[in-house]
Formats: structure tokens, sequence, C-alpha cells
């Protein structure tokens, strides 16, 4: 990755967080449904409002250029995105970038998985809820569990510095199946992260608060099998990690009810049509899409706005498993 031009610029939000990582999310379109994620009929943002490719790519470069170091692509299913590897590419090229990273249900990585790494991916958190096929397709509505399987073992193969499960955990649906997941993790090397359900969206596959399974259950359930022991490590992102000794496995724990993570946050969200969302949970938002089209080329006018965005970036989320959520866009419109 080319540090060379790396930015003494940062941006800083009015608590005196730095801002450093954004999520860039380039489509709302998903091959699966999952029940946590999605309506069953989903209604997707029309193709003519999605940011191109390379407006994608400029607000990368603006980013990096304002000190954001950590790039994730997400979408929905990001390989869904028709010629995403070019914006792979681009971005990978950027100077100043330390890391690009990409979140995917892995259903694509089996056909893309040495195209990424050759475009400069070097982590990939991959989506996996259960090893059980029925359960699967239960959870994501239309998945194969295979095709997700061959994906990891692409993944594996291709050499990525480090590739992550992530597992949403719902009480009666795969809580019991924390320690088994865990040991697929070690035995391929890999490390895991657990996800209380975030509350996003009007979903109708179940009652949030009845599934609810926290990430102290989830760890209880863990130790009853596992020695956990605490680290400092992170990658940027919320999770708190433990080490299994003997393994090269971590087990991370994200928690946005339990262990509420917003007084560290880092990050920003960039939806598919250009909202540049300032908090997972809130609404404060500002159009970069606008930015950019009423301004073509203009890198410092984006950069401006990007800069403006911080002072309306707010202390938290407000979670609420009881009622109806108080956001109501979709997972997958938030961008993974």
């Amino acid at each position: 990755m080319n540090t060379l031009a790396e930015s003494s610029e940062r941006l800083v939000d009015k608590f005196g967080r730095t801002v450093n990582y954004v999520r860039i999310s380039v489509t709302d379109r998903c091959d699966f449904r999952c029940v946590y994620c999605m309506a069953e009929e989903m209604e997707f943002v029309p193709r003519a409002q999605l940011l191109t490719l390379e407006e994608l790519g400029l607000i990368a470069r603006a980013f990096t250029e304002l000190g954001a170091g950590k790039v994730r692509i997400t979408g929905g299913e990001p390989l869904v995105r028709r010629n995403v590897i070019k914006l792979f590419r681009d971005v990978g090229a950027l100077p100043g970038l330390r890391e690009l990273v990409l979140t995917t249900n892995g259903s694509h990585l089996e056909q893309m998985a040495d195209e990424l790494r050759a475009a400069g991916v070097r982590r990939v958190n991959i989506s996996l809820d259960s090893l059980d096929a029925g359960r699967f397709r239960r959870i994501t509505r239309v998945g194969e569990l295979s095709v997700v399987m061959a994906g990891i073992r692409a993944a594996l193969r291709a050499g990525f510095e480090r590739v992550k499960l992530n597992s949403v955990i719902l009480k009666h649906r795969n809580h019991d199946e924390v320690a088994d997941l865990v040991r697929f993790a070690v035995e391929h090397g890999i490390d895991i992260s657990f996800i209380e359900e975030m509350p996003l969206g009007i979903i109708g596959d179940h009652d949030r608060a009845e599934v609810y399974y926290s990430s102290d259950e989830i760890r209880a359930d863990l130790e009853r099998v596992w020695t956990l022991v605490p680290t400092t490590e992170t990658t940027g992102g919320p999770s708190r990690y433990f080490r299994i000794p003997g393994t090269g496995t971590r087990v991370g724990f994200i928690s946005p009810h339990s262990h509420n993570f917003c007084e560290s946050c880092n990050r920003v969200r960039l939806t598919c049509e250009g909202r540049l969302l300032l908090c997972l949970g809130q609404e404060h938002s500002v159009d970069l899409r606008h930015v950019v089209r009423a301004h073509p080329g203009d890198m410092q006018t984006l950069k401006q706005a990007i800069r403006d965005s911080m002072q309306i970036k707010p202390k938290g989320h407000e979670f609420n498993l009881s009622g109806k959520p108080v956001i109501f866009r979709h997972m997958n419109v938030t961008g993974g």
C-alpha cells in the first residue's frame, strides 16, 4: 500500500474523536436476505441514484487525503456490483491508504478472491451465522452454506493478511453454535467476531428483544469450552478482542447494546447513494452525491464538506430493542 503521500491532516469531531476510517457501501443489493438485515420484500435504490464507481473512488481519495487511512468496502453485498474490481484497484492505489478491507457474505469469493487480493485488499470479513446448512438457509432465507464455505477456502488460498468471520447471534436461532463457530475458526487459523443484532429497519421476521443474546452471554458460553485471554489488540473497528492460547485465532465481540463503543468511535459510513452517515444509529448525514455532482472534479469543495460534517457527528447512538426502531433504514442501506 502506497503511504508516501500520507496526509498530515486529521478529521476531528467536536468531541475530540479522530475519524480515520470510512466504510463505503457500493450497493444496497444483496443475493441473500438475512433476517436481521432486510425485510423479505425489499425496494432497492434505483441504479440511477447510485454513486458511480468514479464518484466512489473520488470520495475515497478525499478521505485518504484527509487522513482516513482505512477504507472498508461494504454493501449490501459489494461483490454483486458490476465492475466493482475497478473500484478496488483504484482505491487500493491511493497514496496515504494504509488498509483496504472488504466485508462480504462470501458468495462470490470463490470466483473473485484472487482478483481482490491483487487489487490491494488486505483483510476480508465474511459473514457466517451457522455451520448447519438448514439453519444457514433459514437465517439468510436464500443462501447456500456450501457456496460460502467454498468462498472461505478461496479467501484462505488467496493469501489475505487476515480472514475473519462475522457472526450475528440470535437467541434460539443460532446461539447454541457459538463454541462450534469458534472451533471452526481455530481449525482454519482465522479470527471471528460475534455481533449483537443492530436494531435498524423494520424486519418482520422476529421480535428483536426476544432474540437478543448479549456478548456477555456469548462469552460465558465460550468460556465453558475455551480459554479467552483479554488483549488490547484492535483492527481499528469496534471489536473487543480475546486470544485463545495455543492458536492463531482472536475472538471479538461487537456489542452496541451491552458495551457501547461510541466513546471511541473513529468511523463514518458512505451509503451507496452518497449520504455520509456520521453515526450508525442516528440520521445525521451530509449529501456528498450533491456535492460531487454540483461541483464535478472540485476536490477542495468535497474535502471541505467532509471537514464540515465532523461538526454534526453525534456523541453516540440511541439503540432501543423495545418497540419500533429509532432508525428505519435497513442495515443493507446503511452499509454493513
